[in-house]
């Protein structure tokens, strides 16, 4: 059998571009935000409601990432907030690369938070440092409980968890208390919101973090 030497990693082009963007949300003191999800836990409906609540108060910009269309950047735009649509053509994450081929399109001396909504999927873009400073995982209620369970590196990796569609869990079988204690096992630093993005309820928490984190 013979055996083939790997002498570089894999990973090591995203990593250097992760640690370029690092430095250079350090050097512009912005808080990016790399947020992740299955698809229709309601990413792009928190960033609505947060956009209109603190547009006024905090400077944020967004970096949408889809396999195809505009549709998510076009629904920040309608905010007042500036927007760019990575397409993937397929690719299940987005890539350090692309976020620094896309810092250049905001005025980010003028930034307090970018915030990255990467591809909905809770597989593929843990495994990929985008140089963000936080990740926040976001788990809705009709998705079921046991999300980590059978996805742990994404919580695992995560700083916050928004716990979306509160609103539905009394028509879903949702334990929240078990998610809770199932998340905490993982990752004891995790700070958890329970919100819903449709009602607003519980969002004043997540914005009151968010003013706290940029601080």
């Amino acid at each position: 059998m013979m055996k083939i030497k790997v002498k570089k990693k894999i990973l090591a082009k995203n990593e250097d571009f992760a640690a370029a963007n690092q430095k250079f949300f350090k050097k512009k003191n912005i808080l990016c935000i790399n947020m992740i999800s299955s698809p229709g836990s309601g990413k792009t409906t928190i960033l609505e409601k947060t956009a209109k609540a603190l547009k006024n108060k905090i400077n944020i910009a967004v970096i949408e990432g889809d396999l195809y269309t505009k549709l998510d950047a076009e629904r920040i735009r309608a905010t007042g907030l500036e927007a760019v649509q990575i397409e993937t053509k397929g690719a299940c994450h987005l890539t350090a690369e692309q976020i620094t081929n896309s810092l250049h399109k905001f005025d980010t001396d003028n930034l307090d938070i970018i915030v990255i909504e990467n591809i909905g999927n809770l597989v593929c873009p843990s495994d990929f440092d985008l140089g963000e400073t936080v990740r926040v995982v976001v788990l809705s209620v009709a998705e079921g409980d046991d999300k980590c369970k059978k996805y742990p590196n994404s919580f695992a990796q995560a700083d916050v968890l928004l716990i979306n569609k509160t609103d539905l869990a009394r028509y879903l079988d949702f334990n929240v208390k078990m998610v809770r204690k199932d998340v905490l096992k993982l990752n004891k630093d995790l700070k958890i919101f329970e919100i819903s993005a449709k009602t607003t309820a519980g969002m004043e928490k997540w914005f009151k973090w968010l003013k706290k984190a940029i601080r």
